[in-house]
């Protein structure tokens, strides 16, 4: 058995695309997915599955999620020790956390097509990638001179849709939860 983390794209943001926890458990269920684990609302699922194929289990969860829900549930798979990984060598470790900064790691569906200068700033000074490494993006946003909506656009003007941002302190908890079941 392999642990996965499923991130799930735009669900439970604004009232829309409404996705109770319990019913996202029960459709990974008939997926073969075990031991499964749901963080916060947002569409952070920790499981366990018997299917090595990474690619094809997070197409299948897709496709499987939006028969049962009737809209599109962009899902990115990450395996466990992935995150695991990136916590333990926290890319932000050396950047002082503030009131109006916020750490930010984007998942990405496929290596990234573009080739970035690292680290990039946007024009403002607001945004900032600090790099970029294994299918993740990891990025910070100084709040006092932009709006994350602003940011999350700079991102998928760059990197394109297929890839789902997460706050740091969401990833340092999924880590947790990951050694709560060791």
């Amino acid at each position: 058995m392999t642990t996965y983390i499923a991130f799930l794209r735009g669900i439970n943001v604004g009232g829309y695309h409404k996705v109770p926890m319990a019913e996202l458990r029960a459709a990974l269920e008939t997926l073969q997915c075990e031991n499964i684990v749901t963080l916060l609302n947002s569409g952070n699922i920790i499981f366990d599955s018997a299917i090595e194929d990474i690619w094809q289990l997070e197409t299948d969860i897709s496709i499987h999620l939006e028969q049962i829900f009737g809209f599109s549930l962009p899902t990115i798979l990450m395996n466990a020790k992935m995150i695991v990984g990136l916590v333990q060598n926290d890319p932000f470790k050396d950047l002082k956390l503030t009131k109006y900064r916020r750490f930010y790691v984007s998942f990405l569906q496929n290596d990234p097509q573009i080739d970035l200068e690292l680290p990039w700033k946007s024009e403002d000074g607001s945004f900032k990638i600090i790099d970029i490494r294994d299918h993740a993006i990891l990025s910070l946003l100084e709040l006092s001179k932009g709006k994350t909506s602003i940011a999350m656009g700079i991102l998928e003007q760059k990197f394109g849709k297929n890839l789902t941002t997460r706050n740091w302190n969401t990833i340092k908890r999924i880590r947790k939860k990951l050694e709560e079941r060791l």
